[in-house]
This record gives C-alpha cells, sequence and structure tokens, in this order.
C-alpha cells in the first residue's frame, strides 16, 4: 500500500504558526494574499532555491531584491567567510565601513556623507527624522502605495480628496504620530501642488520610490518627479527618493540616475548588503552633518556597520560594476517580459509589463497603472492562480499582487524559457 510523503512545507508551517505569529517574521511571507502553504526554504544556489520537500524553483524574488548577482556568487562567498574568521561584531570602527561608504559615494552621485544602518526601515525613519532636524519642520509628503518600511510615521493610507492627512493603517500607531503626514496621490500633479501651495510653508520632506515596486511596478511620469524636485527647492523642503528596492537595481546610479532627478537625500538598502542585513542613508554633507555626533539628530545601532555586513555589500557592489554587467542584467529582464507578453497575447488574457535593470513587475490589466487605486483594479483571483500554476511548474515569484520581481545575473536563458513555457501553459487556462 503507497503512502504519500508527507509535505514538510506544511509540517514546518505547522509548528512555525505555534512559536511565531502567523508563522512568520515578515506577512507577506505567509502566503495569506494568494492562499497555501509558504515554501520554507532549505538552501540556494544562482539562481534557484530549494524547498523543504527538496523542490527546486526558479527564484524571481532573489530576497526581495538584494541577490542581483544570484546566491551564494563566489566573490561574495569569499568576502563573507574571510570576515567572518576576523569577527562577527566589534561595536567599535572598522576600515571596511569607510570603504563601503566611499564605494556609495563613487556610484551615486547625488550622495557626499553616507550612514550606515542594519535594515530599510531604519534609514527610512532616520531620513525622515534627519530631514525635520534639519529644517525644523514636521510635516512632510508621501504617496500612497509607496512603501518605506514600517516605521509609525510612514504607516498611513491616504483617504478622500486632496492631501489627506493621514489615517494610521497598523493598529498600535496613535492618530497624533501621523498627523503631519500628508498622503497624496502618486503621479497627481494637481494634489502636488495644491499640497504645496497649502502646507509649503511647514513640509519637512517629501519621500517618494523612484519606482514603486510595492505597487507592483508603477513608474513616476517625469513631469511629476521633476516637478517634486523643483517644489522642493521653492520651498525649502528636502527631497528623499527611497532607493531601497531600485537603488543598485535598476541602473547602477539608482533609479534617480533613469528619472534625472537629484535628490537631498537617498535611503539605500538590499543591493548594498548584497543579502545581509544592512542599508543607509545619505546625501548632502550640508544636510548629513545634522546627525549626530555633528549635529543635534539622534541616531545609532549596535550593529550599524557590521562587518560581515559590510564584506558582503562591498563585493557585491564591485561585481556589480564591471563592465557590462547591466547591459546584460537589463537584457535578461527585457527578455522575460517580451516572452510573458507575447505568452499572454497568444492566449488573448489582457496582461502588461515593464522593467528597469533587473527589475520587473506585471498587471493581469490591458495597461499600466499610474497610481495606487487603478493597481487595486487588477484581477486579485486570477493573479492566484497564475501565482500557483508558476509555482506548481516551479517557478516562485513574489506570493502578493503589489510586489515587483526581480532578475538576478545568474538567470540563464534557459530559466527565461522553462518560466515563459511554464507561463503560457497557465495563461491558457486563465483566458
Amino acid at each position: 500500500m503507497q503512502t504519500s510523503t508527507p509535505d514538510q512545507n506544511q509540517i514546518l508551517f505547522e509548528r512555525a504558526q505555534r512559536v511565531i505569529p502567523g508563522g512568520v517574521n515578515s506577512p507577506v511571507r505567509a502566503f495569506r494574499a494568494v492562499g497555501g502553504t509558504p515554501r520554507f526554504v532549505q538552501r540556494a544556489q544562482g539562481a534557484y532555491f530549494w524547498d523543504a520537500n527538496d523542490q527546486r524553483y526558479i527564484d524571481y524574488i532573489g530576497s526581495w531584491g538584494p541577490m542581483i548577482l544570484g546566491h551564494g556568487h563566489p566573490a561574495v562567498l569569499e568576502a563573507v567567510q574571510k570576515a567572518v574568521l576576523e569577527g562577527f561584531s566589534f561595536g567599535a570602527p572598522t576600515e571596511r565601513e569607510i570603504e563601503l561608504a566611499e564605494e556609495i559615494i563613487k556610484i551615486m552621485p547625488s550622495v557626499e556623507m553616507v550612514r550606515l544602518v542594519s535594515s530599510g526601515t531604519e534609514a527610512g525613519m532616520s531620513a525622515i527624522r534627519l530631514a525635520r532636524g534639519a529644517t525644523g519642520r514636521n510635516r512632510i509628503i508621501k504617496f500612497e502605495g509607496c512603501y518605506h518600511g514600517h516605521a509609525d510615521a510612514l504607516l498611513v493610507k491616504a483617504g478622500s480628496g486632496l492631501a489627506t492627512f493621514g489615517a494610521a493603517t497598523s493598529a498600535g500607531v496613535p492618530e497624533t504620530v501621523v498627523q503631519d503626514t500628508v498622503v497624496l496621490e502618486y503621479n497627481n500633479l494637481a494634489q502636488l501642488e495644491e499640497a504645496f501651495a497649502l502646507h509649503g510653508s511647514e513640509l519637512a520632506c517629501v519621500i517618494m520610490e523612484p519606482i514603486a515596486g510595492n505597487m507592483n511596478f508603477v513608474r513616476p511620469t517625469p513631469a511629476f518627479a521633476q516637478r517634486i524636485r523643483e517644489l522642493c527647492t521653492q520651498h525649502g523642503a528636502l527631497l528623499i527618493i527611497d532607493e531601497v528596492m531600485t537603488g543598485f537595481r535598476v541602473a547602477l546610479h539608482g533609479a534617480q540616475s533613469v528619472l534625472g532627478v537629484e535628490p537631498d537625500i537617498t535611503v539605500m538598502g538590499k543591493v548594498i548588503g548584497g543579502g545581509m542585513p544592512l542599508a543607509a542613508f545619505g546625501g548632502k554633507r550640508s544636510v548629513m552633518e545634522h546627525i549626530s555626533p555633528l549635529g543635534g539628530v539622534y541616531q545609532a545601532g549596535t550593529l550599524s556597520g557590521n562587518p560581515v555586513a559590510t564584506a558582503c555589500g562591498l563585493a557585491t557592489l564591485r561585481e556589480i560594476q564591471k563592465p557590462g554587467f547591466y547591459e546584460a542584467l537589463s537584457a535578461k529582464t527585457q527578455r522575460l517580459m517580451q516572452g510573458l507578453q507575447s505568452a499572454a497575447d497568444a492566449a488573448g488574457l489582457p496582461f502588461c509589463t515593464d522593467s528597469q535593470g533587473g527589475m520587473f513587475g506585471f498587471f493581469l490589466m490591458n495597461e499600466l497603472p499610474q497610481n495606487y487605486q487603478q493597481v487595486m483594479k487588477t484581477d486579485g483571483a486570477r493573479f492566484n492562480k497564475l501565482f500557483h500554476g508558476l509555482l506548481d511548474g516551479g517557478v516562485y515569484i513574489a506570493p502578493a499582487l503589489y510586489e515587483a520581481g526581480f532578475v538576478s545575473a545568474a538567470h540563464t536563458d534557459a530559466d527565461i524559457d522553462q518560466t515563459i513555457a511554464v507561463a503560457a501553459e497557465v495563461f491558457r487556462t486563465l483566458a
């Protein structure tokens, strides 16, 4: 009598739920949006990871963006292994922190000084505090659908109408904490103009994603991005561009180089750590000198500039600067998007795609959306079927409708061909 092999992912998930809220340490991993059982990763190499059942998947999340070289790149492994032998953490300065800061400044023309931290949330939170401290103002603007980490002041959504003051979107965030956060619609020039007319003299900063990767993949129009810069300059507010997701991922010099807009402060993460917990915020010297111990804006962290994380990040940044890296990465991503579009068209399925460098998004719609409200109109039920169809075929994309995807340098033409073939089969069932 044959017995089926127990699903090790399910066993681990049940065990996890007894000791970890929801069974996961970051909500999207729980598969609540798409249904089913999360895959518990055993190991990863190149463009693949293997789950608890030893099932291999082509990985298009890459740890949500950092693994631009793929998993286990030899140069990165060598750097990390050497650093581990020297020590895990010191709580004191190291030369490698300087080297990483110098590398970031060399690559990012808008950054003259940089402070290393441990997560994108910490970097975003600190950038907001810095902007408030440097300007002596409290009010900030963010855009609906843009995610800047889970700091209290940024966990807000827009209501109806213009420049709505935020209502907290998380329990535990007091209304008094978000009362100075103004939420506007992404790509809405009229709202932007009126918000500055109303609050310009009170605004410390505008924080924006230069490609909104938590709406899947939504670009700002050039006019919108340029006008934000002009209005910030005119009213004495600082422009913060959040490149946690896009920095070194869509282009060597970040999405700000694609937009042609120079921020006052840049928030960075993911790729600069190469998969280790490392992030940063940096900007003009005149702004950064407000940070303690030079100025009155306090920020500190026991593990900031961790020697193992900086080794990983530095090795990664050196690899991505090699000639032809981004041309090859962009070509892979475009080939994947073109293949998916052709397969969807052949099936008669509403579908559209966009990409930049090694970052991509697709929507089960006829036209690319411009803001969060348009993104919300996409077909969630169809997406869930697509997700599970791809998963069954050994292709792992984000388990949520509103998340961007990532291609790495390790993905091969065969990986992309397999992905397109699996997607084509699923598309036929969805049409």
